[in-house]
């Protein structure tokens, strides 16, 4: 039922087969989904177009990059592809602001704006490195209120039974924008050629299609039942809901699932250390099961970001070369494909892992597929030392199979981020908090999230050079890959509870045991907790599930 009984993982292909009234699983809820979800792509585009575009030779010339030294360019480069980052991290802090004073539609809508403003900003540098910079800096302010307002809106209207599936669809589309953007950039690489600013131009105006287009279908959507709730407009919130579920608004159905929301909003009120922000600081740090919350939050983006994946999707085509694929057209080519995989790990994830297996083992599951490929690749860096050291180094004939060795290793690392890290950030940061501090809480995390990101994406270019240039070599930096791969698993294991199922206003009994318990015997104290609930309910038939 809607009102907060606890749903165990479920297979998505047999939904009909759930306790839910029929107009639940409706085209208007899958429509709003993949609106939202959409939002995905902003971070996957850009991430997938930078490295590309930034290659090409007419955009160097523009910004006189032969100009500078090799450990010049390095920082240049590592600059401009960080710099929407940089932008990033104050656009999530932001993000719960904007989230909870105008509504996640309206959130919406002007992050779309900035982005657009920073794209066409950058598009039209007229040579100015400055220009560049500047322009990134304002799109990364509209991108990063993406990851905030797109999975929270998503999870608010997702039945707890498919809140992983839906959640994913955001995921899925991080990578669909890495797939059209990486293959726009072999597109114009090989269709237009590098001799005119229309083969980095034409591909950097998928930013611009994205954005418009999520933005003409905000017009679409109806505000979130919780944030409406949460603002005391309770005739609104029934509307929106019974629209979304295409029921009446006084079917059983979204009578108890508004009376849930509304009985755990008043509860948080009545619980909680005040009205006013700082209230809301308190409730957040002081409470300890909120805290533990966040812990977890914080630490799945510092140790996701830290593991590379990211850093291998953004200068994909830069490691390939690293690991012999020859020639510019080869490189981005390998790249699509980089991208053709995630996208598709995306795809099976969402229908078969997170909502049919759990969260958990789905991501222990992505860490050990990443761990596998990242300490092999370290292994092959380090056993031919000259790759990415020396220039124009040639692969020995007898080393070649161990070369495309470490490029499916770049593939299978894909697989591993996408089954894990990737979709678990944002769903678990999305689904683990009380509705009065979601949004503010799913900020602070994105915040930090963005900052790892511009920690990593600046870096790593340096990392990658000899260490008489003040690099540690491409081996090391894999190797540290490595490391925090393996520490993220262990961490994992011991401390990230499994929350498949689980209602948004249920999920406070997975936290009642002390925090050192939770990643442990979380869920089977929570199942004793669901009994006693429900033994309780049926004793009060006529009571509102809270």
């Amino acid at each position: 039922m809607a009102g907060g009984v606890v749903k165990k993982p479920v297979n998505i292909f047999k939904l009909k087969n759930l306790d839910e009234p029929k107009g639940v699983f409706n085209w208007r809820l899958w429509f709003a989904v993949c609106s939202f979800g959409l939002l995905g792509a902003a971070r996957g585009v850009d991430e997938g177009l930078i490295s590309g575009a930034f290659n090409s030779k007419t955009f160097q010339a523009s910004i006189n990059y032969d100009s500078y030294s090799e450990t010049e360019q390095a920082n240049i480069k590592a600059n401009v592809s960080a710099m929407v980052q940089v932008g990033s991290v104050a656009g999530a802090l932001i993000a719960f602001l904007v989230c909870d004073r105008i509504g996640r539609i309206w959130a919406t809508r002007q992050l779309c704006l900035l982005w657009i403003l920073g794209i066409a900003i950058f598009m039209g540098h007229g040579g100015s490195l400055g220009a560049v910079y500047a322009g990134r800096f304002v799109a990364g302010l509209g991108v990063g209120q993406t990851p905030v307002v797109g999975p929270v809106y998503i999870a608010e209207i997702a039945p707890a039974s498919v809140r992983g599936l839906c959640t994913c669809i955001f995921t899925g589309c991080v990578y669909l924008g890495i797939l059209l953007a990486y293959f726009v950039n072999y597109g114009a690489q090989v269709n237009i050629g590098d001799t005119t600013n229309n083969r980095w131009l034409v591909p950097t105006s998928l930013h611009i299609i994205f954005a418009g287009l999520i933005f003409v279908l905000t017009f679409f959507q109806h505000e979130s039942p919780r944030y409406l709730i949460k603002q005391g407009k309770d005739a609104a919130a029934v509307k929106a809901m019974s629209r979304i579920r295409q029921l009446p608004p006084d079917h059983e159905y979204v009578v108890q699932e508004i009376a849930a929301i509304r009985a755990q909003h008043e509860e948080e009120m009545e619980a909680t250390l005040g009205s006013s922000w700082t209230g809301v600081l308190k409730e957040m740090f002081l409470i300890p099961t909120n805290a533990y919350r966040l812990y977890l939050a914080l630490m799945v983006q510092l140790l996701s970001q830290w593991s590379g994946a990211g850093s291998i999707t953004l200068y994909a085509p830069d490691l390939f070369k690293i690991l012999g694929i020859t020639g510019t057209q080869e490189s981005l080519l390998a790249s699509g494909v980089f991208g053709i995989v995630k996208f598709v790990a995306a795809i099976v994830c969402a229908l078969f892992l997170v909502d049919v297996i759990g969260r958990k083992r789905s991501l222990l599951i992505g860490i050990a597929l990443q761990a596998i490929s990242v300490i092999y690749i370290a292994g092959f860096l380090t056993a031919v030392p000259e790759l990415g050291v020396v220039k124009d180094y040639v692969i020995p004939s007898h080393q070649v199979g161990a070369s495309r060795g470490a490029v499916a290793m770049i593939y299978i690392s894909g697989v591993g981020w996408a089954l894990g890290w990737n979709s678990m950030q944002y769903l678990l940061t999305a689904e683990l908090f009380p509705l009065r501090i979601r949004a503010l809480s799913t900020s602070l995390a994105m915040t930090l999230h963005f900052a790892n990101q511009y920690g990593n994406s600046r870096a790593v270019p340096v990392l990658l050079l000899p260490t008489s240039l003040g690099g540690i070599t491409p081996g090391g930096t894999f190797w540290f890959f490595s490391a925090v791969t393996l520490l993220g698993g262990v961490w994992v294991w011991f401390f990230v509870p499994e929350t498949a199922g689980r209602g948004l206003e249920s999920m406070n009994r997975l936290f009642e045991l002390p925090w050192h318990q939770i990643g442990r015997r979380g869920n089977k104290d929570a199942d004793r907790l669901d009994a006693a609930f429900d033994e309780k309910q049926a004793d009060m038939p006529n009571s509102t599930v809270a």
